[in-house]
């Protein structure tokens, strides 16, 4: 069975099981509340004095539910806590030091209160570890990665004019389709804007459901670095700290500068650490095929996660807003990547999409380009036959700043939320602002979950939209994140087949049966052919 069928099966199992036996299930009893932050827990029902051994708990048992909505709930206090309340001088009753349980009440109201399946909780906590795990081997190998990858592929060029007309060509090209994305982004969100199918009482209850998270989203992006510090932070003042951090830009300038240097250098006493470099790219290959073999368990884990905590709810709420980035994404494949693939590439881009299938199905699943760049690499090289030397290049250049579905749903989030908040305001100049700030925005966007959220906070404050809108979103944004991925890492194999074009590489498509027949071609029978 080829491995792209394991990873898709996983998929399909992971979504399927968390949304029949997950968390929010329908299927399942509801016997567990979760409490956030602003719940409120009292001894007794609709009373005033808070339970102050509630504080150390997040889940607690349903023992019955009134009609009015007030439920009374149990829960057990472990070892830490306990150890907390005494340092705390809480007085802590009997039953809590032999274990037994503590009950108390709390109204059952979103979102301070929500309501959960006990056995899709437990189901979820032992199976996460099985997709972090797998996710921490892909992300294990990426730095050593790219950093090997690319020396060698800058080394080996012979010519420095190369690099300059490589790197001018990708930078050209990632720019374009950037700005792109972010002009079918507006062109839809003003067409269509989504902010009109969203009730006031939906408003509220998201608003009220991720506020806290918001406020976190908003301090990071006051954080972020300035143009100008961005474009001096690109040389690291101490790699070594820039390899152990994972700051990908700089390990990226780095790499040129060490390769540009290797170039120069006479080849008789460069050529010894070109080779080892090498070698040591092959053997982090062979990690990423070691990681591989545990890809259709952890995708079918963090799958289960998110089908089966995202609520139904959130969902319905902001059908809208999902289906209309959902469709910019399209576009923006369509109008856009297709047209390169066949024109620029001279692909077939079917073919081409089963070509990058594998790297497809780990995006969606991890939504993180960074961790799916071995993943991509070896599609372009193995599948597309790109040259080590321009997919070592264009890819970890491309997993880094080339966010063309980040920046479209940026596009569209900014005037979601500005609808919301500020019907009606927004210019003509302050979308022309919101391209130009996203734009650079997404080049220092990581290449991680979540982190289109963190530079969504920078445009908004460019334009002057209450940053707290973002908690409207929060509620879907994995789900969206999952898909503007894979928007990500399509235009970074679709930027690697163009610019080995331009290049004057042979591209040729590996077929399924051409991939099983020898072992020493894409993700099959790799690890057992990897003595030769």
């Amino acid at each position: 069975m080829q491995l792209y069928t394991k990873i898709l099966i996983g998929m399909v199992v992971g979504i399927l099981f968390g949304i029949l036996v997950g968390p929010n299930s329908m299927l399942l009893k509801h016997d567990t509340v979760i409490l956030s932050n602003s719940a409120k827990v009292v001894i007794k029902k609709g009373g005033e004095t808070v339970n102050p051994l509630a504080a150390h708990t997040r889940r607690a048992n349903i023992q019955s539910v009134e009609q009015d909505g007030w439920a009374q709930i149990q829960w057990s206090l472990d070892s830490k806590a306990l150890l907390q309340l005494q340092a705390a001088k809480v007085e802590i009753p009997a039953e809590a030091a032999d274990g037994n349980g503590i009950q108390g009440w709390t109204k059952i109201e979103a979102p301070a209160v929500r309501t959960a399946s006990s056995i899709g909780l437990i189901l979820v906590d032992t199976t996460e570890w099985i997709g972090l795990l797998f996710l921490a081997l892909i992300k294990m190998v990426v730095v050593p990665l790219v950093f090997f990858s690319l020396v060698v592929g800058v080394a080996t060029l012979g010519d420095l004019k190369d690099l300059g007309r490589m790197g001018s060509r990708t930078l050209g090209y990632f720019f374009s389709t950037t700005v792109g994305a972010l002009v079918i982004g507006l062109s839809l969100g003003n067409l269509f804007p989504p902010a009109a199918l969203l009730s006031a009482e939906d408003r509220t209850l998201l608003t009220a459901s991720y506020s806290a998270l918001a406020e976190s989203k908003a301090a990071s992006a006051a954080k972020a670095p300035s143009f100008v510090e961005q474009i001096v932070g690109l040389v690291p003042t101490n790699p070594v700290s820039s390899l152990a951090t994972g700051n990908m830009l700089q390990i990226i300038v780095f790499a040129v500068l060490l390769g540009v240097a290797m170039t120069m250098m006479k080849k008789s006493r460069a050529q010894l650490l070109v080779d080892v470099f090498d070698r040591l790219n092959d053997a982090m290959v062979l990690l990423v095929h070691i990681a591989m073999l545990l890809a259709p368990y952890g995708v079918a884990a963090l799958l289960f996660k998110v089908a089966g905590t995202t609520g139904l709810s959130v969902l319905l709420a902001l059908a809208g807003y999902s289906g209309l980035v959902m469709l910019g994404l399209l576009l923006h494949v369509l109008l856009i990547y297709v047209p390169v693939v066949t024109f620029g590439a001279r692909l077939n881009p079917l073919k081409f999409f089963s070509g990058i299938k594998e790297a497809l199905m780990l995006a969606f699943s991890t939504s993180s380009s960074a961790a799916t760049l071995p993943i991509t690499k070896e599609c372009c090289e193995q599948n597309l036959n790109a040259s080590p030397k321009t997919a070592s290049f264009v890819l970890p250049l491309g997993a880094t700043i080339n966010m063309d579905g980040t920046a479209l749903y940026q596009a569209i989030a900014t005037l979601f939320i500005a609808e919301v908040y500020m019907p009606g305001t927004l210019t003509f100049i302050d979308q022309l602002t919101i391209v130009f700030t996203a734009t650079l925005a997404s080049v220092g966007a990581a290449g991680v979950p979540g982190a289109g959220i963190v530079t969504l906070a920078m445009v908004l404050t460019a334009i002057n939209v209450p940053v707290e809108g973002i908690a409207l979103i929060l509620g879907v944004d994995r789900i969206l994140d999952m898909f503007r991925t894979v928007t990500n890492v399509f235009g970074d194999a679709t930027a690697t087949c163009l610019i080995a074009r331009l290049e004057g590489e042979d591209l040729q498509l590996l077929t399924d049966a051409q991939d099983s027949a020898d072992p020493s071609k894409g993700f099959e029978g790799r690890l057992s052919n990897s003595k030769d």
